[in-house]
C-alpha cells in the first residue's frame, strides 16, 4: 500500500462505493487499447490534423482523464475533436458502437468462458471477492457504479458473482443519461442515507470516482491495477489517481485483509 492520506481518526466507513471494469472486472481488460487506436485513427483523417503523436498524446489524455465516466463521454470529447480539426459533426452515439463493436470482438471470448461456467475468478482483480467479503462483515454497504452500459453492468456482474454483494445497488450508463452517473449515485447515497461524505469509502481505477469522493471528504481507494500481468502498480494509472485526490494507493486486492485492517482499525 502507497498511504498518501490516512484515515480519518473518528468515525467509521458506513458505505462503499466501487467502479466495476478494472477495479474489480476484468472482462473489459485491455478497452483503452481499443478506444485509444480508434480515436486515433478518426481523427488523423480530418482535414487539419497533427502529427500521429501529438494525436495520440490528445487522445490518451482525454480517455484517462474521462476514465470513470460513461462511454458517451470519451465519444462527445471526440467529436469534439473532430470538429476543431475541421471534420464533419457527427452523433457521439455512433462512435460510441463503433468503439462497442470493435471491443466485443476482444472480449467475446471471456464472456463465452463465463457463459461455459469457467472459474470467475479468473475475471475477477485478485481479491476482490475477498474485498466485498471483508466489508460486507464490517457492516459496509456495498455500491457498484459504471460508465459502462447499464444492462451489460447486470449481466457481467452476474457472471461474475458479483450480484449478491450488491442487490440492486447496481448503476451503469443509460442512453439518456446526459450527467455524470456516478456523481448521480454519490449524491443519491448521501441524500438517501442522511450521511456526509466522510462516511464514504470510494474504490476505483479511474480519475471520476475518486475525484469526486475525494472532492466530499470521502476516503479513496485508488486501484492502480497492471490488468495483463499483476505485476506491480500501473504507473499511468497511479500517476492519474493520485492527481484525482487518492488517499492510497494499491496494485490489487490481493492483501485485502491488511487494507480492511488498516481502513477500519483507525476509524474505532
Amino acid at each position: 500500500m502507497e498511504i498518501i492520506n490516512k484515515p480519518p481518526e473518528t468515525g467509521i466507513f458506513q458505505y462503499a462505493l466501487f467502479d466495476f471494469d478494472g477495479t474489480l472486472s476484468l472482462i473489459r481488460e485491455g478497452w483503452q487499447d481499443i478506444m485509444i487506436p480508434y480515436f486515433i485513427e478518426v481523427l488523423l483523417e480530418t482535414p487539419e490534423s497533427e502529427d500521429e503523436n501529438t494525436i495520440k498524446i490528445l487522445v490518451t489524455d482525454f480517455v484517462d482523464r474521462l476514465t470513470g465516466k460513461q462511454t458517451i463521454f470519451q465519444c462527445m470529447q471526440l467529436d469534439d475533436e473532430v470538429v476543431k480539426r475541421g471534420g464533419k459533426k457527427r452523433d457521439p452515439g455512433l462512435y460510441k458502437t463503433e468503439y462497442l463493436r470493435r471491443l466485443h470482438e476482444r472480449i467475446k471470448y471471456r464472456i463465452e468462458e463465463l457463459q461455459a461456467g469457467c472459474d470467475p475468478e479468473k475475471y475477477i482483480v485478485p481479491g476482490g471477492t475477498k474485498l466485498l467479503d471483508l466489508l460486507q462483515n464490517k457492516g459496509c454497504r456495498l455500491y457498484l457504479a459504471s460508465g459502462t452500459d447499464e444492462k451489460d453492468v447486470l449481466k457481467e456482474a452476474e457472471l461474475l458473482g458479483l450480484t449478491k454483494y450488491f442487490g440492486t445497488d447496481i448503476y451503469g450508463a443509460h442512453d439518456s443519461m446526459t450527467d455524470c452517473s456516478k456523481e448521480m449515485v454519490i449524491n443519491e447515497i448521501l441524500l438517501k442515507n442522511d450521511i456526509s461524505g466522510s462516511d464514504l469509502l470510494s474504490f476505483g481505477d479511474g480519475f471520476v470516482e475518486i475525484e469526486l469522493v475525494s472532492n466530499i471528504g470521502g476516503y479513496s481507494v485508488g486501484a492502480a491495477t497492471d490488468e495483463a500481468g499483476f505485476k506491480d502498480v500501473d504507473p499511468r494509472k497511479r500517476q492519474k489517481l493520485i492527481e484525482a485526490g487518492a488517499d492510497i494507493i494499491v496494485p490489487d486486492f490481493s492483501e485485502s485483509e491488511k487494507l480492511v485492517s488498516f481502513l477500519f482499525e483507525r476509524n474505532r
